[in-house]
């Protein structure tokens, strides 16, 4: 009995938003031809965030210490927002939708019982980047801030989490992602230029090519720093 009052869930999300829920989630079941490729993009999708964090690092390779310096802060600070997401996760110990809601349309699988459901994960990486090339790029942001929408509604889409759970990824990810990144750029740029000069320098910095002064301005168009 004791054991049974342990495993109790803290929070029934389905009390917050079930009916949105169940709203999406019913036009995932009257749209079945989309549940393969949302269901291919909602982990494969990710991948996206990572190759956006790789061209962020290859462009700030031409733009000095500083941007390098967040480039390479970017995957640390969405590790950082992963982490916090995850703590949360077991504090707030809310049950998936998939056991509250049984009866709803799912087209993934169901979790675990101790795979809670608030924050999203996908949804925290996905907006843990947007707020990590912020700093870096506002093109490559923007860029990452629609994939991460698309991210975001395929969890609910599939049925894994709430809207709210989504929500809750972007409160979590992106003051922690902007902390992280913000702190690492003005602690660690000494130490990055520093090493641009020795063997590292092919992945830290490229050969600046001469450019004409309108063609440097559009080429920093989309630099925030």
């Amino acid at each position: 009995m004791a054991a049974a009052a342990t495993a109790q869930p803290a929070l029934d999300g389905s009390g917050i938003d079930g009916s949105l829920f169940t709203s999406v989630t019913d036009f995932a079941r009257d749209t079945k031809w989309l549940n393969t490729p949302m269901e291919v993009w909602t982990n494969l999708g990710l991948g996206v965030f990572a190759i956006l964090m790789i061209a962020g690092w290859w462009t700030a390779r031409r733009r000095g210490p500083r941007a390098m310096t967040v480039a390479l802060a970017a995957p640390v600070a969405v590790l950082a927002a992963f982490a916090a997401a995850e703590v949360v996760k077991k504090l707030v110990a809310e049950v998936r939708p998939c056991r509250s809601m049984p009866h709803a349309y799912f087209v993934d699988t169901c979790p675990a019982p101790s795979d809670y459901a608030f924050p999203s994960g996908h949804a925290t990486v996905a907006a843990a980047t947007v707020a990590a090339l912020f700093l870096l790029d506002r093109r490559l942001s923007a860029v990452a801030a629609v994939f991460a929408v698309l991210e975001g509604f395929s969890r609910v889409y599939v049925g894994a989490h709430y809207p709210h759970d989504v929500l809750g990824s972007a409160a979590v990810a992106l003051p922690v992602a902007l902390l992280v990144s913000s702190a690492l750029s003005r602690w660690a740029t000494p130490l990055v230029g520093s090493l641009s000069h020795g063997r590292l320098r092919p992945l830290l910095a490229a050969e600046l090519v001469a450019t004409t002064a309108p063609a440097r301005q559009a080429a920093s168009a989309g630099d925030p720093l």
